[in-house]
């Protein structure tokens, strides 16, 4: 496994981010649309039931690499 190229999940149990290390251009656009949920220096750095789901929607729709995306969990 290449430590450059990893595929992380997190999740709020309504939503779970996907996050690909090796897409990501450290733009900050996370951090600085939703700094509750996004924390470059802390592990884990994604903690996304500090947020809304429709917050953090909106944050990774502005992510510019892509390196963040998203699917809604299973209800049933």
């Amino acid at each position: 496994m290449n430590p450059n190229d990893l595929t992380k999940e997190y999740s709020n149990g309504e939503v779970t981010i996907v996050w690909r290390s090796g897409k990501c251009i450290h733009s900050a656009n996370c951090v600085k649309n939703n700094p509750d949920v996004f924390h470059p220096k802390e592990k884990p750095w994604i903690i996304p039931e500090r947020s809304t789901t429709e917050k953090i929607i909106s944050t990774i729709h502005k992510c510019p690499s892509g390196a963040l995306s998203f699917y809604m969990n299973d209800k049933s």
